[in-house]
C-alpha cells in the first residue's frame, strides 16, 4: 500500500519587536506551531519570518512577499499558511482578505493556531472577515478617542502634549514660563510691533546682538531663522492662548495608508492655564501686521501709465541717511498746457510730516542717477576680476550636508516612535478581555499611544521644516545664480527688461546708493554703490566719464 504524502504547509510570524506578544516569546509561538503540525502530521516546507515590521500594510513586509511569490510558484506544492494569530497575518482588514483571496486562487488556506480558525472551511473564512474588519475597526476607535481626548484637553486651556514652545518649559505637564529663552520671544514681538521689524530683519537683529536660540531636544540650532520667527510671530500661545488643531493630519485621497499634514482655519482656540509672554494688544497687532505684509507682497497687476521707479528707498540721503524716493515735477508750455513730467529723488524727511525734518533740500533727476548705476554694473562686470569671480560663484555647490544629516536623524527617530507605536498597537489588539485587569493595561496601554502621538507628530513636524529649509537653501542658491548670470550678461539684457523687471533685478543686487551732497565739477552724483551679493572681496575703482574721473564702487561680500 502506498503510503500518503504528507500535507505541505509554511510558518509564517510575524512581531514589531522579539519581545514577548500575547505572553508567548517568538520561540514559544514558533515551537505551539511546531507543535500543531506535528499532531497533524504536517510537513513544513518553509518558514518565513518579519521581525520590526507593523501589520498595518503588506508593503513593507518582505518575508510576507517572498512568501506570496513562492505559493504563487507553486515550487512547495504547500496547502496552508500557519500563523500563531489572525493578527500576526495582518492588521489591514483589505490586505488580509486580498492575501488571502491570493493564496485561494493558488489553493491555499490560512490556519491561525491559536485562534482556531482554518479557512478551508467555510466558518472560518467568515470569521477571518468579520475578526479583521473588527480589529481595524478598533484601531480606528482607538485613534478617534486619543484624538478626542487630545481636543478635550485643549478646550480646557492645558498643554496637549509634545515639547514645549520655546519660551516655556513643562512642570507636571504644565507650560511654565522659561525666563532664559522668554527674553529672545518678547524681543521679537517689540522688534516686530514697535519696530517694524519683518522676520528676516528680526533674525538678523537677534545674530548681530548675540541672542541665540538655547539648544533643545526639538532644535540644536542656535540661530533664529525667518521661517521660526514666522512661527512664533502667528503663535497664539504666547499671548496665553491654547491652539489645537491647527495642522492636522490627514489621509492622502486615493491612498490606503498615507498620511500628511494639512493646516486648517477652523481650529480650536481657547484661554490657556499658562501665563502669557505678550499682552493680547501686542500679538494682535502683530498678526495685524503679518497679514499687511501678506498683502503687500502679493503680485498686483500694475496700472499701465503706473511710473516704477528704479532706486526709489535704495538711494540715500547724504546728510541724514534716510532714503530718498521720487516726485514728479509737471512741465508745462508758456500757453499753460502739460509738456512733459520730470522725475526727482529726494529725501523722505525734507518736510516735516514724519515726525523729523532733514536740511537736505536738494532733489536729483531720477534719470541721471538710474543711468549712472546702471552704467556702474555694466562697467564693473567688464572688470576681469569681477567676471572672474562672478563666474566661479555660479558653479559653487550649495552645501546641506547637515541638513541631510538633521533630516536621516529626525527619520530615524520617527521611525523608532513608529515602531514603538506599532508595539503598543500590537498589546492592545492581542488583550485579553477576561483578564482581570482588563480595563486598566487597555488605559495604560492608550496613555502610551497618546504620549508616542504626540512625539510623532513633533518630529512630522521637525522634519517638514527641515526639508522646507533644505529647499529653501537649494532654491536660493538657483535664484542667486540666475541673478550672477544676469549682471554677467547685463548689456544683452537690460534693454529688454520693463520697469518692474529692473527694478527687481536692482533691488536683489544692490542695499544702497550714496550721493555727494552736490554734483561734483565731472557732473557726478554718485559717491558709492553697496551690493548685497557676495560680487568680490575687495573694492575697485570705475571710471563714468570720458573725463577719466573716478568713482569707488564698495563691493561687499555681506551687507
Amino acid at each position: 500500500m502506498k503510503k500518503k504524502d504528507k500535507i505541505k504547509v509554511y510558518l509564517y510570524t510575524r512581531v514589531s519587536t522579539t519581545i514577548q506578544v500575547d505572553g508567548y516569546s517568538l520561540d514559544a509561538q514558533k515551537a505551539k506551531m511546531k507543535a500543531f503540525c506535528e499532531y497533524n502530521d504536517y510537513e513544513i516546507a518553509g518558514e518565513y519570518e518579519d521581525a520590526g515590521i507593523s501589520g498595518k500594510s503588506i508593503e513593507n513586509r518582505i518575508e510576507f512577499g517572498r512568501m506570496m511569490d513562492d505559493i504563487k510558484s507553486g515550487k512547495d506544492n504547500v496547502s496552508f499558511v500557519l500563523v500563531f494569530k489572525l493578527s500576526r497575518f495582518g492588521r489591514n482588514a483589505a490586505d488580509t482578505l486580498s492575501s488571502l483571496q491570493t493564496m485561494q486562487d493558488y489553493d491555499v488556506n490560512l490556519i491561525c493556531v491559536e485562534d482556531g480558525i482554518d479557512s478551508s472551511k467555510d466558518a472560518g473564512k467568515l470569521m477571518i472577515s468579520v475578526l479583521s474588519a473588527v480589529a481595524e475597526i478598533e484601531r480606528e476607535n482607538i485613534r478617534v478617542q486619543t484624538m478626542e481626548g487630545r481636543m478635550q484637553k485643549a478646550r480646557e486651556g492645558k498643554w496637549n502634549g509634545g515639547f514645549a514652545p520655546y519660551g516655556y518649559k513643562l512642570v507636571d505637564g504644565a507650560l511654565v514660563i522659561n525666563e532664559e529663552e522668554a527674553v529672545a520671544i518678547r524681543t521679537i514681538f517689540d522688534l516686530n510691533v514697535n519696530h517694524g521689524m519683518g522676520a528676516s530683519g528680526i533674525a538678523r537683529y537677534l545674530d548681530n546682538h548675540g541672542i541665540n536660540k538655547m539648544p533643545r531636544q526639538n532644535g540644536k540650532s542656535p540661530l533664529f531663522n525667518a521661517a521660526l520667527i514666522k512661527r512664533i510671530i502667528k503663535n497664539p500661545v504666547y499671548c496665553g492662548k491654547i491652539a489645537y488643531g491647527r495642522r492636522r493630519m490627514e489621509k492622502v485621497h486615493g491612498t490606503r495608508n498615507e498620511y500628511h499634514l494639512v493646516n486648517h482655519d477652523d481650529y480650536i482656540l481657547v484661554d490657556g492655564k499658562h501665563e502669557a509672554l505678550v499682552t493680547d494688544e501686542v500679538w494682535e497687532q502683530a498678526q495685524i501686521i503679518r497679514e499687511g505684509n501678506a498683502e503687500k507682497y502679493k503680485r498686483h497687476n500694475r496700472v499701465e501709465d503706473e511710473t516704477i521707479h528704479l532706486l526709489s528707498g535704495i538711494v540715500k540721503c547724504p546728510i541724514c541717511g534716510a532714503g530718498m524716493y521720487a516726485n514728479k515735477c509737471t512741465k508745462r508750455k508758456n500757453d499753460g498746457s502739460f509738456y512733459k513730467h520730470f522725475y526727482y529723488y529726494g529725501c523722505k524727511h525734507r518736510r516735516k510730516d514724519r515726525g523729523y525734518k532733514c536740511d537736505y533740500k536738494k532733489q536729483v533727476n531720477e534719470e541721471t542717477l538710474d543711468s549712472a548705476v546702471l552704467e556702474i554694473i555694466s562697467e564693473m562686470v567688464q572688470n576681469k576680476k569681477v567676471a572672474s569671480n562672478l563666474k566661479k560663484l555660479i558653479n559653487t555647490k550649495v552645501d546641506v550636508s547637515e541638513l541631510d544629516k538633521e533630516i536621516e536623524t529626525l527619520g530615524k527617530r520617527l521611525r523608532q516612535c513608529n515602531s514603538k507605536r506599532d508595539v503598543i498597537l500590537n498589546d492592545i489588539d492581542n488583550l485579553d478581555v477576561d483578564d482581570k485587569h482588563y480595563t486598566r493595561r487597555k488605559a495604560d496601554l492608550e496613555n502610551s499611544l497618546y504620549k508616542i502621538y504626540d512625539k510623532i507628530e513633533e518630529l512630522e513636524n521637525l522634519i517638514m521644516d527641515a526639508r522646507a529649509k533644505r529647499k529653501t537653501v537649494i532654491a536660493d542658491k538657483m535664484s542667486v545664480d540666475n541673478v550672477y548670470k544676469a549682471i554677467i550678461y547685463i548689456d544683452k539684457y537690460i534693454d529688454k527688461m520693463d520697469q518692474q523687471e529692473r527694478r527687481d533685478f536692482i533691488e536683489q543686487i544692490i542695499s544702497e546708493v550714496n550721493i555727494y551732497e552736490d554734483k561734483t565739477p565731472e557732473g557726478q552724483w554718485i559717491k558709492s554703490v553697496k551690493f548685497r551679493l557676495p560680487l568680490i572681496t575687495e573694492d575697485i575703482s570705475i571710471g563714468l566719464d570720458k573725463d577719466d574721473h573716478v568713482e569707488t564702487v564698495v563691493l561687499l561680500t555681506k551687507c
